[in-house]
């Protein structure tokens, strides 16, 4: 029993690791395992969709110029969040997002509600120079979205690989993809994701 001491798991690095990463283990599991079992976690909210073609590449977009890195969209249980944007975020909202786009931290106001707050148009214009509708703003530009055309290329790659890890797309919505992209550029699809935010949970009480 010695052998197993405090003492020897202070002293001893590799059963410290090995002590640790058990104890570490055992909580994850304790964790995360029910919320497996658990539907407000697992099943969409009502009326929630995949994200359609445009949509889903407004999102890449919003991931590859970094937006996530400033905004959040996870609002807390906490009365001053839901005063300021809205119903606290549920799992089922979440369900097709591969992967979440949470944060830990906010520059800019949090986002998870932003969909129909404000007309598209509204969003071009905060786009293209953030100052112009909100002058305390250290938001960069993004004007060069506005001439980018929508990559529809490989749309129909990306929503299979959605399918592949549980997202409902049918065949009817992958072929039909890269036609839903024809003609539009990063600023509408980034626009059309932005729009779609939160919207089916706002009634929540």
């Amino acid at each position: 029993m010695k052998f197993f001491s405090h003492e020897t798991l202070e002293t001893k690095l590799p059963w410290l690791i090995i002590a640790i990463v058990v104890v570490i283990s055992i909580g994850g599991l304790a964790l995360n395992v029910p919320l497996f079992f658990q539907p407000s976690a697992t099943e969409p909210v009502a009326g929630l969709k995949p994200y359609t073609a445009l949509q889903l590449e407004g999102r890449d977009i919003y991931i590859r110029e970094g937006c996530h890195g400033c905004h959040s969209q996870m609002i807390r249980p906490f009365r001053s969040e839901a005063a300021r944007y809205g119903h606290y975020s549920v799992a089922g909202e979440f369900v097709y997002d591969h992967p979440f786009q949470f944060s830990s931290h906010r520059r800019g106001p949090d986002l998870a509600r932003i969909g129909g707050k404000f007309s598209d148009e509204w969003h071009r214009v905060h786009m293209i120079n953030p100052r112009s509708v909100v002058p305390e703003s250290n938001m960069p530009n993004y004007p060069w979205l506005e001439k980018a055309p929508a990559n529809e290329k490989i749309i129909a790659r990306k929503m299979k690989a959605l399918r592949f890890v549980g997202v409902p797309y049918t065949d009817a919505d992958i072929e039909s993809a890269p036609g839903e992209l024809a003609g539009k550029t990063e600023m509408d699809a980034l626009i059309a994701y932005m729009q779609v935010l939160g919207i089916h949970v706002k009634s929540v009480r």
